[in-house]
This record gives structure tokens, C-alpha cells and sequence, in this order.
């Protein structure tokens, strides 16, 4: 596994050049999700992360900024590429903003009928060594069940140097539009693994006030709240263009 991380490390460091913190792909509450920007869109996340004690010796309010575009004109193959600015409020972090991020996969239906949709992809690609390039290469896979919603499962690999040890983990999630109450509302539950600056159980909804704009609101519950902090409420504004 380390071996296969590697080498997706250094065709996705490209793109990170090209282009602890969350730089933000498609994705549900936290985790990445298998969605992927349609070709030409361009998607404007405005994310906020409110820490839910004052006291928190390590953070003061994240708040993360910037554009995901989708640039593979094809059906069956989609592509996503982007890049965040976040600030923190601490000064090393906050003078290196830029992370990069981008995305590949298929969506359900396109190799055989019920085939699942997946996706690979990294995120947190951080300009500065040992600070802020954790560098996470993850991969999804994810079906829609009848009733119930969305699953999707994967497995994501970090850059030690900067997570720690523990710098790996299991990503799951549920989600399901609502049109038993709304048309515009859907919520979802995901968890990403292990006991670094990344792992949590996070959970919300979003409701759609535009054809083309909703809002996230949820809440987030740190695995190791002695190395991520205080848990957070999150506000995500999603516009596309």
C-alpha cells in the first residue's frame, strides 16, 4: 500500500505544484466524495470550521477558499482539478495558503450496468516540506441502494513526515437527497480513519436555495482531539459557474 501511495504521490505532486488543513475536492461533510465537477463547471467552496470550545490551546477558526474545475470533456472518465487558500490563524501555516487537489473516476453505471462509480485522488498538497504538504492519495468506491442512499468506502495514505504514524485509515460515508421533505435538502454521515490532524466522524445536511448554490451545515468530531483540537461546527458555502 505504501508502495502504490508513493508512486500516486508523484504524478498527483505535479498537479500540487501546478495549482494541517483541509483542502477541499468534491466531498460530503469531510471525506472526498466519488463526484466529480462536470466538464467546464467550475466550483466555488466557502468553507468555515468554528472551534466548539474558546479554550482551544492549538486553532483559532479555519476558513478555506477556492475553485474546483472540471476539465475531461467524457462521460465515462471525469476529472476534477483545483486549489485552496487556508487560513488558520497561525502565522507558519497562514504564510504557505496554497493546497492543491484533484480528482479521477467514473460514475456509476459506466463500465456495466449497476457497475459502482469510483474514484482516486489526492488532497493537501501543501508548498511547504514538512508543514503543510500532508499529501493524502485516497481511493473511493460508492453505490446508491434503493431507499437507503449512498455507501461509499475507501482507504486513504498521508505523508508521515507531517501526520505522524498513525497516518492512514478506512473513509465511509452515507448520504441521501431528501424529497420525502424537500426537494433542496440532503444529508450525510462520514468517517475518516485514524488518530491525526485529519481523522473525524462528521455528520450534516445542505440545502440547495439556488439552481446552482447550497449550504452545508454540520458538526465534527475529531478522533484525537489532543492533536486536531476542539471539535468544530462547519458553515459550506457551494456555487457553481
Amino acid at each position: 500500500m505504501k508502495r502504490t501511495a508513493k508512486a500516486l504521490l508523484t504524478a498527483f505532486s505535479l498537479f500540487a505544484l501546478a495549482a494541517p488543513a483541509l483542502s477541499t475536492p468534491s466531498t460530503q461533510i469531510w471525506i472526498p466524495s466519488t463526484d466529480i465537477q462536470a466538464y467546464g463547471v467550475t466550483h466555488l467552496t466557502v468553507d468555515s470550521y468554528i472551534r466548539t470550545s474558546q479554550d482551544d490551546p492549538y486553532f483559532p477558526p479555519v476558513f478555506v477558499f477556492g475553485p474546483t474545475i472540471g476539465v475531461l470533456p467524457y462521460e465515462k472518465i471525469q476529472m476534477e482539478v483545483g486549489f485552496d487558500l487556508i487560513y488558520n490563524g497561525v502565522p507558519e501555516y497562514d504564510s504557505h495558503p496554497i493546497y492543491g487537489h484533484l480528482k479521477i473516476g467514473t460514475p456509476e453505471g459506466s463500465m456495466f450496468e449497476s457497475s459502482p462509480a469510483l474514484a482516486v485522488g489526492g488532497y493537501n498538497f501543501g508548498t511547504e516540506k514538512d508543514l503543510t504538504n500532508q499529501n493524502i492519495i485516497y481511493g473511493l468506491v460508492a453505490k446508491n441502494i434503493p431507499v437507503l442512499g449512498r455507501l461509499s468506502v475507501g482507504y486513504y495514505q498521508g505523508n508521515e513526515d507531517v501526520l505522524g504514524d498513525d497516518d492512514s485509515g478506512i473513509l465511509a460515508s452515507w448520504d441521501r437527497s431528501l424529497p420525502e421533505i424537500s426537494d433542496k435538502l440532503w444529508a450525510a454521515i462520514d468517517y475518516q480513519g485514524g488518530d491525526n490532524a485529519l481523522g473525524a466522524l462528521s455528520f450534516g445536511f445542505s440545502y440547495a436555495f439556488a439552481p446552482n448554490a447550497s449550504v452545508i451545515f454540520g458538526y465534527d468530531m475529531y478522533n484525537d482531539n489532543d492533536i486536531a483540537g476542539e471539535d468544530t461546527y462547519t458553515v459550506q458555502v457551494d456555487l457553481n459557474f
